[in-house]
């Protein structure tokens, strides 16, 4: 077993399952909480995103095949998506592949899911296909604010990984989301992270 990532919410391991390449998500223990609470946080997420990643490919969000979960040690043992992280493509295939999270992303939400962590480092490309991981901080939701928020993430990560074509992408981006959920709920959801901005920018005047 390999660590590839450490992450603040847990380590990632390449391992195998049956002779197949695999991944394993690990929750970290915290320290600061207190052991009891700790435990019962990481169960708890554990099984949720397991269930989250599960409910996403039932209604056709490509995610990976969730082979085992074990609340007790909070681990997710999963399928290995072995293809190009989104965030080091370029050009058209980068613009496809923003197009295709919107797409993602809008069918999240209409299904009551938020992501909770949408940059193009959670997302893979293989084969001409997009594929969605890391649902750790994923939750049900189907509030507005919420749904804009996590619009308001993706659209810094453009402008902080790919500011250079950060204008191209977020149009991309946003025409697929709109052609999923809709011009009215599309509305709601703009509206309400122009209002998010906007606390942003009075919060930094002040």
């Amino acid at each position: 077993m390999k660590l590839i990532k450490k992450g603040a919410e847990g380590d990632i391991y390449l391992t195998k399952f049956n002779d197949s390449p695999a991944i394993l998500k690990t929750r970290k223990v915290k320290p600061y909480r207190h052991p009891v609470l700790d435990n019962r946080i990481r169960k708890q997420r554990t099984i949720r995103e397991a269930l989250i990643l599960v409910e996403a490919k039932s209604f056709g969000v490509k995610t990976p095949l969730v082979y085992q979960v074990n609340k007790n040690d909070c681990t997710i043992l999963m399928q290995q998506i072995s293809g190009v992280v989104v965030r080091n493509l370029k050009g058209a295939k980068l613009k496809f592949a923003c197009a295709e999270i919107g797409k993602i992303t809008a069918t999240l939400h209409k299904n009551g899911i938020v992501h909770g962590d949408l940059t193009t480092s959670n997302f893979i490309s293989k084969n001409n296909k997009i594929y969605a991981i890391d649902f750790g901080l994923a939750q049900k939701s189907i509030k507005v604010e919420d749904h804009a928020v996590d619009l308001r993430l993706f659209k810094e990560i453009l402008g902080s990984a790919h500011v250079e074509v950060m204008e191209s992408l977020w149009k991309s981006f946003l025409g697929s989301y709109k052609s999923v959920v809709g011009l009215e709920r599309f509305n709601k959801v703009l509206n309400q992270l122009s209002i998010i901005e906007g606390r942003g920018r009075y919060a930094r005047m002040e």
